[in-house]
């Protein structure tokens, strides 16, 4: 079993994150953090490690796919933080470490006397990041949080969807995987300010928030009118012609956001006159005659592929693009060329393929991805780190605080 410590590389090269979350929001951001080059040690909880290892289906050889995909190229240590021996050993990572992720209910860590308070004691300049439901403050700061009561929360069901269909949810967890990314735009605003000061910090976001966040244009609608939206399918809140439309071989999203677009579509599909009727003339009359104008639209496009409709219209300049289903977007060569398909060699899976770092750097390049640790793989030169003899660590694997991967 490789246990190779990985090289720093990326801009927070030498940045130690201890990540002790699960599922999605907390690992999410452990990873984009860990693709940005810090080292982060994911310390999972005992028995069983991280829910998501019981993600069986899919899996690959015996390892579930969803947690090797949120995982990857992390170090991970298992420890059972309900026992005195394993909270002394996250404090003595803590010493060393530059932030703390958590994901669990509010008032957890501080149950376990491992609040920000406590860790804070230890190290000062800890940035202590808390990704919770609701947040630490206000009436439903006790309440747990799951993606899909976040997005019905936060309103995100009620725009989602086709008109007159009963609520849907996105088809991505969107709450999760956004708290994660505000998580880690918040350790890096904290971390700056460290650096400027010296001290650390608690950094709170929630699902409920990052749910809301989503909602910027259809806020505005309310604030403005007091009218809630609602769904509209793929197509925009405020312009048209600006969704998806039916080729003889799938679905194609076509652009028409502005008013030269929308007179470059008229040529492409063969009707210039469209221009001068006065229910398409302008946005307000498209949006107004909004049913009509697919029912035309739809009735051209339905008559070539995508294929064809993508080289007109990017011939005439206007935004268009397919509808890929997640396999033709995953293979795509722009998806490739980016490098946003990246390849690992599981110790137990083997070669394994996961999504890359979706931010690119001149100077800073980052670091080639490793695969997700096994359970408890790293814990014993974790440990030797953190300044622990092998009898020592023999004696906490022997006693349960701590686990090693066989």
């Amino acid at each position: 079993m490789n246990t190779q410590r990985p090289v720093s590389a990326g801009p927070l090269a030498g940045l130690r994150v201890l990540e002790l979350s699960q599922i999605m929001s907390g690992p999410t951001c452990g990873l984009l953090l860990a693709d940005l080059g810090a080292e982060v040690i994911k310390i999972e909880k005992l028995p069983g490690g991280d829910d998501s290892r019981g993600y069986r289906d899919p899996q690959v050889n015996g390892v579930s796919a969803p947690f090797m995909m949120l995982n990857r190229h992390k170090r991970g240590l298992a420890l059972n933080l309900k026992l005195e021996r394993g909270q002394q050993v996250l404090k003595r990572l803590v010493e060393r470490a530059d932030v703390l992720v958590e994901n669990f209910r509010l008032g957890t860590m501080d149950k376990l006397g491992l609040g920000y308070d406590a860790l804070a004691a230890i190290n000062p300049g800890l940035i202590y990041c808390a990704i919770t439901g609701y947040g630490r403050t206000g009436p439903y700061a006790d309440k747990g949080g799951f993606d899909l009561i976040a997005q019905g929360f936060a309103g995100l069901m009620s725009i989602t969807g086709e008109p007159g269909r009963p609520p849907a949810k996105s088809g991505s967890a969107v709450s999760d995987m956004n708290a994660g990314i505000l998580a880690t735009v918040g350790i890096l605003a904290a971390y700056i300010h460290r650096l400027k000061t010296g001290q650390g910090q608690i950094v709170d976001t929630s699902l409920a928030d990052a749910a809301l966040q989503q909602t910027y244009w259809h806020a505005a609608v309310w604030f403005a009118t007091q009218r809630s939206p609602q769904p509209t399918g793929s197509a925009h809140l405020l312009t048209a012609p600006y969704q998806a439309f039916e080729a003889s071989d799938g679905w194609i999203n076509i652009g028409g956001a502005n008013q030269a677009n929308w007179e470059r579509i008229c040529e492409v599909l063969g009707h210039p006159e469209w221009r001068e009727d006065p229910r398409f003339a302008t946005n307000s009359e498209r949006m107004a005659h909004l049913d009509e104008l697919v029912d035309r639209i739809n009735a051209v496009v339905r008559t070539r592929s995508r294929a064809e409709w993508q080289a007109a219209f990017d011939t005439a300049g206007v935004p268009a693009g397919p509808v890929h289903s997640i396999g033709e977007a995953l293979s795509h060569p722009q998806t490739l060329a980016r490098g946003m398909v990246v390849e690992t060699v599981h110790p137990q899976a083997g070669p394994t393929r996961g999504v890359g770092c979706p931010i690119h750097f001149s100077a800073t390049p980052t670091p080639a991805s490793t695969a997700a640790p096994l359970l408890g793989q790293h814990t014993r030169e974790l440990l030797r780190e953190a300044g622990y003899g092998d009898a020592q660590i023999d004696a906490l694997i022997d006693e349960g605080v701590v686990a090693q991967a066989a």
